[in-house]
């Protein structure tokens, strides 16, 4: 089974563990969601969707051999890396125009439409 295609769906620029959530294609004719580009104690892996149960947690698929799990890992990985600087430059350009907006203060108040 060959990886044919992962989107970052998104990327988080945070101080959280949390770095980006991704899809992955195989073999062009199936795909996981939300699989998870995490950071802890300056470690970057994957982690696979899951669901939490009477305060557990259980992976919904993943693989089921550590060469497998290596080489999704590597590809999604490169693929989190290769996005990262267009992806912060969205953000920044996105941060940027939203400060640029005016605020509230600026509006007419509501039912002041002005008279003619």
């Amino acid at each position: 089974m060959k990886i044919t295609k992962i989107v970052m769906r998104k990327y988080f620029f945070t101080e959280m563990p949390l770095k980006a959530i991704a899809s992955v294609v195989f073999d062009d004719c199936f795909v996981i969601h939300d699989v998870k580009v995490v950071t802890i104690n300056g470690r970057t892996f994957i982690v696979m969707p899951g669901r939490s149960s009477r305060g557990s947690f259980r992976d919904i698929v993943h693989p089921i051999n550590t060469e497998f799990r290596r080489y999704m890992e590597a590809e999604v990985l490169d693929a989190f890396y290769n996005g990262l600087d267009a992806a912060r430059e969205a953000a920044e350009k996105t941060e940027a125009e939203s400060e640029a907006l005016p605020d509230d203060t600026d509006l007419p108040a509501e039912g002041d439409a002005g008279t003619t």
